[in-house]
């Protein structure tokens, strides 16, 4: 099937993942590494986090309601703590490779984000808003939860995406850094990359859009 479209997610992706400031956070304060990843797991279509991302509740609720849970296994961990860690770096390997699509195909991002910081990112600092905002230029489409009312892995939102950029979820690529936001996409019909790293998303998707690697 010929491709259209390539779909990315923004943390985890085009910047380094969140889940490596959660780890050096739970190192510092001797909480057991991934337990904020586990929070985040713990009923993941209701919890805190899920409402924050889909705009359900604000930022005083959802750092209430963090706290609460986080506590509920054994650590309070205040949300807006968390929210502070979000702000990964840029990737500039995997930005050029962005860009390197966009030259051949429909760019688009699909990224569950919050009504905090600066953009998808979160970004932390005035100037890594301005990176943030840079690559965001570079997509066709963005497709955020915190606008939408709907996340990952509702499988409506990579519809709404193939729809806006007029493709069929069949002629399009995802990549993201989670295999959960992964599923329905391959459901749908696309073809998709798990982000382990960047050198080895981008060697994927080169070897699927005969791109040539930066």
């Amino acid at each position: 099937m010929t491709i259209e479209a390539i779909l990315w997610d923004f943390g985890g992706v085009l910047t380094t993942s969140p889940f490596e400031a959660f780890n050096r956070y739970e190192t510092e304060r001797g909480i057991p590494r991934d337990f904020i990843r586990t929070i985040n797991a713990t009923n993941p279509e209701h919890n805190a986090w899920a409402q924050f991302e889909s705009s359900s509740v604000d930022i005083d609720t959802f750092d209430r309601l963090f706290a609460e849970e986080s506590a509920a296994l054994g650590h309070l961990i205040p949300g807006r703590e968390v929210i502070a860690l979000l702000s990964g770096d840029i990737r500039p390997r995997m930005v050029e490779m962005l860009r390197r699509c966009k030259a051949r195909f429909r760019v688009g991002c699909i990224t569950n984000n919050v009504r905090s910081g600066h953009g998808p990112g979160m970004a932390s600092s005035a100037t890594r808003a301005g990176r943030v905002a840079d690559v965001m230029a570079l997509f066709d489409l963005v497709v955020e939860s915190s606008v939408e009312g709907i996340r990952k892995p509702n499988p409506r939102i990579y519809e709404l995406a193939c729809e806006r950029l007029g493709v069929a979820p069949a002629r399009a690529v995802f990549l993201d850094d989670l295999g959960i936001n992964l599923k329905p996409a391959r459901e749908l019909g696309m073809q998709t990359i798990k982000v382990l790293n960047e050198g080895q998303a981008i060697e994927e998707l080169a070897a699927l859009t005969r791109i040539e690697a930066p």
